[in-house]
């Protein structure tokens, strides 16, 4: 089944995030070049909740596609691109999906492959939109406040935005401990729902995809520790994990 795997990478000095910064444009070329991986996007992240248009430096990311999870693991330890991005980040975790819902286009194409299996719990949901130049100061008008809602819900276990072009190319990736909760989040009346609205009704966006996946695996660490992603919590957690704040 194919495997998506979106790995983070945290850069803690200047030189460092320099480098990362430089990778945006230089990287691609030795990922291409790597027989077993599908498609594969390089992205920075927001300051803050990661919501936003202000760029977070140190944060970066590489979401990509591969036939399945051993191949994805043998590239990535195997790979010198993931391992010179590993030397050089302060902190490192990559999360192992395998799509189970996908509508939409990226660039054009559909990268993910929806396979036939129970999502179970938890879930994890990615959205992926450009947003057109001309409504792009609207866009973000809204994102602040739903910035806030996402960073205070009690039932999100993880949380980032990155993106490939700051403020027209976006994307948001969570992760919830069940359908219901992550629905109940998305159509409460709220800022969200209200943004949600106005995109429609104002077609503020070119192109865009949304993707619902298994959460099987976790590896590296993130704020000093190894989230527990794969399974349910007992309880809501108080204070979700902050991804994207320096």
């Amino acid at each position: 089944m194919q495997s998506v795997t979106l790995s983070l990478f945290r850069f803690g000095s200047v030189a460092a995030r320099l480098w990362a910064f430089g990778q945006m444009a230089t990287a691609r070329f030795a990922l291409k070049a790597i027989p077993e991986i599908q498609t594969f996007k390089l992205c920075g992240s927001g300051s803050g909740e990661g919501f936003t248009p202000i760029p977070n430096t140190a944060v970066y990311a590489i979401l990509a596609t591969w036939p399945d999870h051993d191949t994805a693991r043998r590239a990535m330890h195997g790979q010198q691109v993931f391992r010179r991005y590993r030397e050089m980040a302060d902190e490192t975790m990559t999360i192992f999906l395998t799509p189970a819902s996908a509508r939409g286009k990226w660039g054009g194409k559909e990268p993910f492959q929806p396979q036939d299996i129970e999502v179970g719990e938890p879930i994890a949901a990615l959205t992926r939109a450009t947003v057109k130049p001309k409504v792009a100061l609207k866009f973000w008008g809204q994102v602040p406040d739903i910035s806030k809602v996402v960073g205070k819900d009690p039932n999100v276990m993880f949380k980032i935005g990155i993106g490939e072009v700051p403020w027209v190319q976006q994307v948001t990736f969570s992760i919830w401990p069940d359908k219901k909760t992550m629905a109940e989040f998305a159509r409460h009346d709220g800022p969200h729902a209200r943004a949600i609205k106005a995109v429609r009704d104002g077609q503020w966006f070119k192109e865009e995809l949304y993707a619902r996946f298994r959460v099987d695996a976790v590896e590296g660490e993130w704020e000093g520790q190894t989230p527990s992603l794969t399974e349910k919590p007992k309880t809501a957690t108080p204070d979700p994990i902050e991804v994207a704040a320096e």
